[in-house]
């Protein structure tokens, strides 16, 4: 039993951290996202696109 609240208290640590930034920056990843659609769109409309 204290090797697995050991193993826990190993692992957990860097479970929550990742946790923590996956979610701070999520906001930011979407707002990426958005933005390069928006650019992708603005350079449809201008014609710049080539097509392969």
């Amino acid at each position: 039993m204290e090797e697995f609240l050991v193993q826990i208290s190993n692992f957990g640590f860097p479970i929550v951290v990742s946790a923590y930034l996956l979610i701070r920056i999520e906001k930011k990843l979407a707002d990426l996202s958005y933005n390069i659609n928006e650019l992708a769109r603005a350079i449809d409309v201008l014609g710049l696109r080539k097509d392969s």
